[in-house]
């Protein structure tokens, strides 16, 4: 079996990925820097970590520790050994990268090219993962949008992140490093706390609060829930058709915010829902990406449609007595 090191390893899709590599028998080492980027004020989960590592706590090695530290990356990179290494660590989502710039920069294109100098100068590690964004791509140009789609970024956490991408790229052909890249789009699922749309609306849901669709709701987004897309992550992680590629790994079907409101609204029947017709005009437009390449190199199969995972995510969180202050 093998020994993974995910970088954000406490983060939301990192503790899906460790939960699931656990259970076919790999270790796991979580380095993280336990940093907060939305304010868990503006959470209703206070205890998300413990839910979201849940009866495995004991089984994973948790490292402290900040990506652009490179000196304490490289300690522990050195002592823990692992063959494999899924960089998540960055801040989480578009909106926070474009309002902090220069910590998007620093924590999502310094943290990877961090990484990627430590593998170099070692010869245990198998493959190096790196997470990218569906934004990479800008507006869409096509639909569904392949991986060989324009590269037209439109905002800093799309550029930041294509850049990781380059770099990785650049890293492998300078020093021979074998990669995959993974481009993801809204995952979604119980347990995330970083204020994306289909937390605020599930929780909003939940608490009897409105949900507002700014641009009529017309915008669409390849939702893709969280066990789907860990699954996804390590079928590329290990498999070897992956290494030197980049994959879509999301659902493959567009849904708009319309719609991601009328799945909810079929769940909660009160929930009240205000649309607003402006919109962001720097935001993409997007839709569904191809995850052709990803079925036939690596067998990838995502199974929770949108509806399911929304039921999946209420039901989660029915059960949680937070939610009954509503």
């Amino acid at each position: 079996m093998s020994k993974v090191l995910i970088t954000g390893g406490a983060g939301f899709i990192g503790s899906y990925v460790s939960r699931k590599l656990l259970d076919m028998g790999h270790e796991v080492v979580a380095y993280d820097a336990f940093v907060h980027y939305i304010s868990p004020l503006k959470s209703v989960l206070k205890d998300y970590f413990e839910l979201r590592f849940e009866g495995i706590t004991d089984q994973i090695d948790f490292r402290r520790g900040d990506t652009r530290d490179k000196a304490h990356l490289r300690r522990v990179i050195l002592e823990t050994r692992p063959d494999r290494i899924l960089h998540l660590a960055a801040l989480p989502i578009a909106d926070l990268s474009n309002r902090h710039s220069e910590e998007a920069l620093t924590s999502i294109l310094e943290g990877a090219v961090n990484v990627l100098e430590v593998i170099r100068d070692v010869d245990f590690v198998d493959r190096f993962v790196y997470i990218s964004s569906s934004m990479i791509y800008g507006d869409f140009e096509e639909i569904p949008a392949p991986e060989d789609h324009p590269k037209r970024p439109k905002d800093i956490y799309g550029g930041t992140k294509y850049a990781g991408e380059v770099m990785t790229e650049t890293y492998s052909r300078r020093y021979g490093i074998p990669y995959s890249i993974i481009r993801p789009s809204a995952v979604y699922g119980p347990y995330d706390v970083n204020r994306r749309v289909s937390q605020i609306f599930v929780e909003n849901a939940l608490l009897g609060k409105p949900i507002t669709l700014y641009g009529g709701g017309k915008q669409t987004l390849d939702f893709t829930f969280v066990e789907d897309a860990a699954d996804g992550i390590i079928k590329v992680m290990f498999h070897d058709e992956a290494s030197g590629n980049a994959f879509n790994i999301t659902y493959g079907h567009g849904y708009t915010l319309r719609e991601l409101a009328d799945i909810l609204k079929e769940n909660v029947p009160d929930l009240e829902v205000n649309i607003v017709e402006e919109e962001d005009v720097f935001r993409p437009k997007r839709g569904a990406l191809s995850i052709e390449k990803a079925k036939k190199l690596v067998g990838y199969n995502p199974q929770v449609s949108l509806e399911e995972g929304i039921k999946r995510y209420l039901d989660v969180y029915q059960n949680l007595a937070v939610f009954d202050q509503k």
